[in-house]
């Protein structure tokens, strides 16, 4: 025990002591270190190009183990959150490229995103409204509505009726073109409500649309109607008409416009294709 006393305050015993516990020190720090930059970890890429505004599927994502040191920025570290977004409309992701969070979107984010829910046979129809003819803002993507038109007829006689039925809003936009209900730090006023129709609706919708901004007196207004509320006519000697009744009042109109003579025989077609169809399947 003596012996090991003496030993221990030895100065030249102390130092080396030092020396070695420095030495250790430095070697497990320095292991841990390289550790810590050869961890593997796993991380999911693009095995082909993606286009801007593509829809991320199964077959577009691989795996693969990667040193942590190597991968720079913030990425998906998910799977599930992957497949399904978009990428970027501003970005084309390379083959190879791990996912990073600036490269992949929500659908709803994407400028156009309207477009991607359009059925195959219709065409989009942005129409023009205001917070008082879209209920105070209630009127929201995914909702079905009615679309009723109230119009003064040359004659006089006032006139309502339902033009189209069960039409589902694709979207509502602000005036600079944003989503109204994307934010919910911000109030936006809805200016334009977005939705489908075939192409026989659309081109009746456009027809009907130019008329009343030609009879620019209010004679005409197209009113969108959640299909959950009824439609009430303030006017008391207004006659309520069919849809028939309204389409043919727009095939009249049309056809005493200047330079809509295509229009006029589309539409025209078109009624008369239906008008078959109905007989038939009577």
């Amino acid at each position: 025990m003596k012996g090991l006393n003496k030993f221990l305050k030895n100065k030249n015993t102390v130092t080396i002591l030092g020396v070695l516990a420095c030495l250790v020190i430095l070697f497990v720090g320095y292991n841990i270190r390289i550790n810590q930059k050869t961890a593997l970890v796993t991380v999911y890429y693009a095995n082909q190009t993606i286009q801007p505004k593509t829809k991320i599927t199964e077959e577009m994502v691989s795996k693969a183990q990667v040193p942590e040191a190597f991968i720079k920025g913030t990425y998906y570290k998910n799977y599930n959150d992957i497949v399904g977004k978009y990428s970027n409309y501003n970005t084309m992701i390379a083959e190879g490229s791990i996912f990073y969070s600036d490269l992949l979107t929500d659908e709803a984010n994407l400028p156009d995103a309207i477009l991607y829910n359009i059925n195959e046979g219709e065409r989009l129809v942005s129409f023009p409204v205001d917070i008082e003819s879209t209920y105070g803002n209630a009127l929201m993507p995914s909702n079905l509505i009615d679309f009723y038109v109230k119009m003064l007829e040359r004659d006089g006689k006032v006139v309502f009726g339902e033009f189209y039925d069960n039409i589902e809003v694709l979207g509502v936009k602000d005036s600079s073109g944003k989503n109204v209900f994307e934010s919910t730090e911000e109030t936006r006023k809805p200016s334009f409500l977005y939705f489908s129709v075939p192409e026989e609706k659309y081109l009746l919708f456009m027809a009907l649309m130019k008329i009343a901004e030609i009879r620019d007196d209010r004679a005409i207004e197209i009113i969108p109607v959640p299909n959950t509320q009824e439609f009430e006519v303030e006017d008391e000697v207004a006659v309520e008409v069919t849809s028939d009744y309204l389409y043919k009042y727009v095939l009249e109109e049309i056809s005493q416009i200047d330079n809509q003579k295509d229009l006029y025989n589309a539409l025209l077609n078109e009624m008369e294709q239906q008008a078959f169809e109905k007989k038939n399947n009577e």
